[in-house]
């Protein structure tokens, strides 16, 4: 039994696995406090070990590994961003600067066959990599994710005030729904337009995934095929994990 962690920027996603199967699946946000977690792991049977990706500051890492040990007596075993690993060669020169959220989302679509294809992952960041059939990373982009820009905009202007929620439109005549439409349709284009860019580079028309908490929200508004994947850091992470010592039989 493995206990899976994966420590994103609002929430702290995890997993029970065992010989490849999940047991046990969870998420929190970071305001609920760590005590949740631990009451419902306390309630699942005690893993043999735990794997890790963040990309949080060391202090809610150190958090989380504390209460691990506390409550199972084992340490966390840390990933950090390789050169390369489970087929998965990283195009970053200093492999460390790539987001191993991103690297293990490459991870988890070269071991499901996904071919040559465009990672999107939706969160408060919008990332996005190039990934080819025979694992070569071609690189990628960032950009704040739709909500981020609607924060963002509204922190830098005076006078943009929406007096509501907004809904997505085409084109809008009021403000709530044109901050809406302007921030998650500028989120789309950016990865229409990827996706045009990479299909000379990879040879053929990439097939593209999306995950993260907002990928529901970016699919209907692509102009192409678009798949999503759930927990895709956490099904890398649970790949990454069987090529370590010891963990081969996944007890």
């Amino acid at each position: 039994m493995r206990l899976l962690l994966d420590l994103g920027n609002t929430r702290l996603k995890w997993a029970m696995e065992d010989a490849g199967r999940w047991v046990a699946q969870g998420a929190a946000a970071w305001n609920d406090g760590l005590e949740l977690l631990a009451a419902t792991w306390q309630e699942l049977p005690a893993p043999a070990s735990a794997f890790g990706a963040s990309v949080v500051d060391d202090a809610r890492e150190q958090a989380v590994a504390a209460q691990v040990q506390a409550l199972h007596g084992l340490p966390v075993d840390w990933l950090r961003t390789p050169a390369s690993a489970c087929g998965v060669r990283n195009a970053y020169p200093e492999p460390g600067r790539l987001g191993v959220d991103r690297f293990l989302a490459m991870v988890a679509a070269h071991a499901a066959g996904a071919g040559d294809c465009v990672l999107v992952g939706v969160g408060t960041a919008l990332t996005l990599d190039a990934l080819a059939a025979d694992g070569r990373h071609l690189g990628g982009l960032i950009a704040p994710g739709p909500r981020l820009m609607q924060q963002a905009l509204l922190g830098a202007t005076a006078r943009v005030r929406p007096r509501n929620d907004g809904v997505l439109v085409d084109v809008a005549d009021n403000t709530s729904d044109a901050v809406v439409s302007g921030c998650w349709q500028a989120a789309a284009a950016l990865v229409e337009r990827f996706v045009a860019r990479m299909a000379p580079r990879l040879g053929t028309a990439p097939s593209v995934r999306l995950d993260g908490g907002d990928a529901a929200g970016l699919v209907p508004l692509l102009g192409m095929p678009a798949s999503m994947v759930e927990h895709g850091v956490l099904r890398g992470l649970a790949v990454w994990a069987q090529t370590q010592p010891g963990s081969a039989a996944g007890h």
